[in-house]
């Protein structure tokens, strides 16, 4: 068992050691469309790479419908494994809709040897859901 403060050292050591061995910058919240982000996220029993719809829901139901349009093409030419959730509850109760592959195999964030393959796993997932978003930008903005 870890204490707080160790595991928030571990955290950063992780995210670190990311965005040495992969340096990139990555759009994350920088899609210049509100309430749409990327995410990486790893805890201590997963890992995945989303895209959130967090806006009101007016937005949410705007973006939802349009990336439910483009879904064959998602996962026909980008993310096979992709998984499609409207109504997605985060950790503090927020509703949000998401957008998310995660990785198929037992990793924690508190387990170095387990690193590597989440890194690979991010940097790989993520570029492809970037291209993704590149390529049908127009599409999701208008």
């Amino acid at each position: 068992m870890f204490s707080k403060e160790e595991s928030r050292i571990l955290r950063h050591e992780f995210w670190t050691s990311f965005g040495k061995s992969f340096p990139r910058k990555w759009i994350l919240y920088d899609t210049k469309l509100k309430g749409f982000s990327f995410k990486f996220y790893f805890d201590t029993k997963q890992a995945l790479v989303a895209l959130d719809l967090e806006d009101d829901l007016e937005n949410r139901i705007k973006y939802w419908e349009k990336l439910q349009s483009l879904k064959t093409i998602l996962k026909d030419n980008y993310l096979p494994e992709v998984i499609f959730e409207e109504t997605y509850l985060l950790n503090n109760e927020k509703e949000i809709s998401r957008i998310y592959v995660p990785l198929d195999q037992k990793v924690s964030i508190h387990n170095k040897h387990t690193w590597r393959d989440v890194m690979e796993f991010f940097n790989a997932h993520m570029a492809l859901f970037e291209d993704f978003f590149n390529d049908y930008r127009e599409i999701l903005e208008d």
